[in-house]
């Protein structure tokens, strides 16, 4: 048994069929086949049933199948441990985003690990706030940009305050001289999905306030289409005040006098994988990027 049949396991474990797999592998359909059945006659064990369908796992594959995955999850952080150690940091990071990359710095970042990491992948994830610590949490993000409160369970890095102004039609202009949050409540507002950061920024305005949170709500889970939404007349929303202050300037909406809500941007990571060659060279990446002033346009 070798790491190369143990790749060609979970491969086919993965993709259900020897033909999609031999694709992700670059490897012909017969030698895929040939390493699946070498493997089987070593465990001495049925590791797959074949069916029109494709390759089904069998009650003992199931089991090898996370043992396999947890082999060569050993041998990648092996091999990038000792990439670390020659000064050779080779390897692939999955990153999440929940805002515009301008905000985020991201090409700041990468252009910072593409010169210093050259062998370094970076693959960029935008996800909505609720996701990106659920990713983190499953493996499925090695870490994430976030905002909101601290995450639970995670570690995080600050990286910024962000404040965010409330935004509503130019037809609701009236409302400004009442203040009545109540009211305001009884219009339609513009949210994020549900537990998202940007929904829960919204009921904190209300709470703050001792008003319950609006009763008519609409999804949207873009900053972009949130904007134009409250432009258009759809409803109220919270805006990152970077965002608001243009259309609000130029008369597309009007912002609620001194109702601000303050947040936080974080990079979260799993605590386990600090230590993690990768991990730790995308964290220092971001410390720096973040230490260093925002650039102004001319």
């Amino acid at each position: 048994m070798d790491f190369n049949q143990l790749r060609s396991f979970i491969a086919v474990a993965k993709h259900g069929h020897l033909t999609r797999a031999s694709e992700s592998l670059h490897l012909s359909q017969p030698a895929l086949s040939g390493q699946i059945k070498a493997l089987e006659e070593t465990l001495g064990v049925m590791l797959f049933r074949r069916a029109p369908s494709g390759m089904i796992l069998t009650p003992s594959g199931q089991v090898l199948l996370e043992q396999a995955e947890q082999v060569m999850n050993a041998v990648q952080d092996f091999r990038t441990r000792a990439d670390g150690l020659r000064g050779v940091l080779t390897g692939h990071l999955t990153l999440g985003t929940v805002l515009d990359p301008g905000t985020l710095r991201v090409g700041e970042l990468l252009n910072r690990a593409v010169e210093r990491y050259p062998q370094l992948e970076i693959e960029l994830h935008h996800v909505v706030s609720h996701e990106a610590t659920a990713g983190v949490r499953d493996g499925s993000l090695d870490a994430s940009f976030y905002f909101g409160a601290a995450p639970d369970a995670l570690e995080a890095v600050a990286l910024r305050d962000i404040t965010y102004r409330v935004a509503m039609p130019i037809a609701w202009a009236d409302e400004l001289g009442a203040r009545d949050w109540d009211k305001l409540a009884q219009r339609p507002w513009i949210v994020a999905p549900e537990s998202s950061s940007h929904r829960q920024l919204v009921v904190e305005a209300f709470r703050s306030r001792k008003s319950p949170p609006p009763e008519h709500t609409i999804e949207a889970d873009n900053e972009s289409v949130i904007v134009n939404l409250v432009e258009s007349g759809v409803g109220a929303s919270v805006v990152r005040e970077e965002l608001a202050l243009a259309p609000a300037a130029e008369g597309r909406i009007v912002l609620w006098p001194d109702a601000r809500v303050d947040t936080t941007l974080w990079l979260a990571f799993e605590g386990s994988r600090a230590l993690d060659p990768l991990v730790s060279a995308l964290i220092e990446l971001v410390r720096e990027v973040w230490s260093q002033p925002v650039a102004l346009a001319a």
